[in-house]
């Protein structure tokens, strides 16, 4: 362990801070967006620039101190942090810059998502994304990335061009097609296993104003909204991302009193084009569903979807997800997710069900470390409450939920969804493409140095 004079001459080489337990900042710098996660790192290094990582990274080293690195913050099994080691915070590294002429946005790692969509939207662009606006870039892009623009353009990594990495030795190099092809091919979907991005460069798309929105449905059209949502899918523009919840409506506010705490079927839909192309291409669900319970679609700025749900969602929850890819959606199964939503611990545990075809398939599965791009939908299963007290109920209604569908997957998860659940399941998550991963590992790390994380082992 370093000494406090080796702490002190640390802190002096760095322009961003370093808080450590006593600080007064300290508690609040370790706390993380899921409270069920609590840990108590001996360092926490508040990064400025590049130099700062290098420095951290180097200083790891000297001492033997385990690394973790957090970026946006939203990591489920709180894998942003570690006890006992040195925590790189990216979070004043928040700088975006658009390039108009090439389209192209280049992205420090402590930006949200909020961030990177406030600065483009200017320009009529956006880099596709997730879906709630508070996400970490960094922690989303080295998963894979999908949301709402997922089905028209393709996942986050597919719009990567380059990488700034720091490595385990301390140096940087840049990652792309033509620089260190391999760690870029790793970088896009295998996570924080290789180095820490300290600069991401995207290609934009044209997004300006979407016509979207939330629409619910009493619980007991459940299983007619999903038997149509599975045959609508297949045949819906790719400009339209509509997505599946069974959930409860929140007791709060947009949302009329006269439903919350009612158990829904929800579709919140974002397409990409005239109010007019949306309105045709949404008309099958008015017209051929029942009448729903609640509707609040309409014309906004792609920021505003991509925040509509923010003030649900803020840190300091207890979360515990379960996730999965799915390549059908059979009756069997939705008979499985409508006993398991129907017992949902509390009003904010929901299920999701995101759309990943269209424009994910035009890629081949062994072109990016994100492999399953013939799957049709990520699964989510979060047991979210604000009562640490419910905390051994989120997590048993997750496991059995997601217990009694696994047999219907088609295999792996989305590693923005996962907890801390073993090699067996990042093997899978990954298929043929683990080995490459582990091969690429043992070039870039082979002390296995950046392991607080989906770890993809060297060995």
């Amino acid at each position: 362990m370093p000494t406090d004079s080796d702490i002190t001459a640390f802190e002096a080489s760095l322009r961003g801070r370093l808080l450590h337990p006593g600080h007064p900042d300290y508690d609040e710098a370790r706390a993380l967006y899921n409270a069920m996660v609590d840990k108590h790192p001996a360092v926490i290094v508040q990064c400025r620039n590049a130099a700062d990582v290098i420095a951290s990274v180097q200083f790891a080293h000297n001492h033997d101190l385990l690394i973790a690195i957090r970026g946006g913050g939203h990591n489920g099994p709180g894998l942003g942090s570690c006890d006992g080691g040195l925590v790189i915070d990216l979070r004043l590294m928040r700088s975006v810059q658009v390039h108009p002429d090439d389209a192209t946005v280049t992205v420090e790692p402590g930006c949200s998502q909020g961030d990177m969509d406030h600065a483009t939207h200017a320009f009529g662009l956006a880099v596709p994304a997730g879906i709630v606006s508070t996400t970490g870039v960094a922690g989303l892009t080295l998963g894979g990335g999908h949301g709402y623009l997922s089905r028209q353009y393709g996942l986050t990594v597919d719009h990567l061009l380059e990488a700034d990495v720091v490595l385990a030795d301390g140096s940087m190099v840049t990652a792309s097609a033509d620089q260190h092809p391999d760690l870029f091919w790793a970088l896009r979907g295998g996570g924080g296993n290789f180095g820490v991005v300290v600069r991401f460069k995207f290609q934009a798309r044209p997004v300006r104003i979407i016509y979207g929105g939330p629409v619910f449905w009493e619980v007991e059209h459940a299983k007619t909204i999903m038997q149509w949502y599975r045959d609508f899918l297949p045949s819906a523009p790719t400009r339209l991302c509509t997505f599946l919840g069974l959930k409860t409506v929140p007791p709060s506010a947009p949302f009329p009193q006269s439903i919350w705490n009612r158990k829904i079927c929800a579709l919140i839909s974002c397409f990409n084009g005239s109010e007019a192309e949306a309105q045709a291409a949404l008309a099958p669900m008015l017209k051929d569903l029942p009448e729903p319970l609640f509707q609040h679609m309409g014309a906004m700025p792609f920021p505003a979807i991509q925040s509509l749900f923010d003030p649900l969602l803020p840190p300091g929850l207890q979360w515990y997800w379960k996730g999965d890819f799915f390549n059908a959606l059979s009756d069997e199964a939705i008979d499985i997710h409508l006993h398991h939503a129907a017992n949902a611990p509390s009003a904010l545990s929901l299920m999701h069900l995101y759309p990943i075809d269209g424009a994910v398939h035009d890629i081949k599965p062994e072109d990016t470390a994100w492999a399953n791009r013939s799957a049709t939908w990520s699964m989510v299963i979060a047991g979210i409450d604000a009562d640490p007290a419910k905390a051994d109920a989120l997590k048993k209604w997750a496991r059995a939920y997601w217990q009694a569908l696994h047999p219907h997957s088609s295999g792996g998860a989305y590693i923005n969804f996962m907890m801390e659940e073993g090699q067996e399941r990042i093997e899978a998550t990954y298929g043929d493409n683990h080995p490459r991963l582990r091969q690429i590992k043992r070039q870039y790390d082979p002390d296995n140095v950046f392991r607080v994380n989906q770890n993809i082992h060297p060995g």
